[in-house]
């Protein structure tokens, strides 16, 4: 199943996996660094309504992303990113979710120089089960996908919080 929306963003569906894809009129490196740089990424990640805070970043394999994402009613989210590869600045991937999580899944992000200040990036993510990306789904896991990105898109335009160049 695909998903064309005007907001640029595409997902796509298959039994296990989500992937959504969109282009950011800005140059590789600058959405890498947003995606990797704790002061940058505060200012964007998260569906529309959250905030996020990163407790610690360790941007290389093995390296550890500790956050809480915080709601619109204050209640807090602690989330966990352990890095598997970080090829700067093509290719992250990652496992997000606490080793003892059975709901931990596996995400792989793209960062691929499309013209000379375009990025087309593309985010998988991998689910144990065909169950688990569907409770995802229901939970919301594609619009808020489309929302953070459209938060980065935001933020790397300078119409994000600190003018996207913190």
């Amino acid at each position: 199943m695909t998903e064309n929306t005007a907001d640029e963003a595409e997902i796509e569906t298959s039994e296990r996996q989500m992937t959504i894809r969109r282009t950011f009129d800005a140059p590789r490196d600058r959405v890498f660094d947003a995606w990797t740089n704790p002061d940058q990424v505060d200012s964007w990640w998260g569906p529309n309504g959250f905030t996020t805070k990163t407790d610690e970043m360790d941007v290389q394999s093995g390296g550890v992303w500790e956050f809480e994402m915080i709601g619109p009613k204050g209640e807090e989210f602690s989330n966990r990113i352990t890095y598997d590869e970080v090829e700067r600045p093509e290719r992250l991937a990652y496992t997000q979710g606490s080793p003892d999580d059975p709901e931990q899944f596996e995400v792989t992000v793209t960062f691929e120089k499309e013209a000379t200040d375009e990025t087309v990036l593309t985010m998988e993510m991998r689910f144990p089960s065909a169950r688990d990306l569907e409770e995802a789904m229901e939970f919301g896991a594609d619009g808020g996908a489309k929302q953070t990105l459209e938060k980065l898109a935001d933020y790397l335009r300078g119409d994000g919080a600190n003018g996207g160049r913190k």
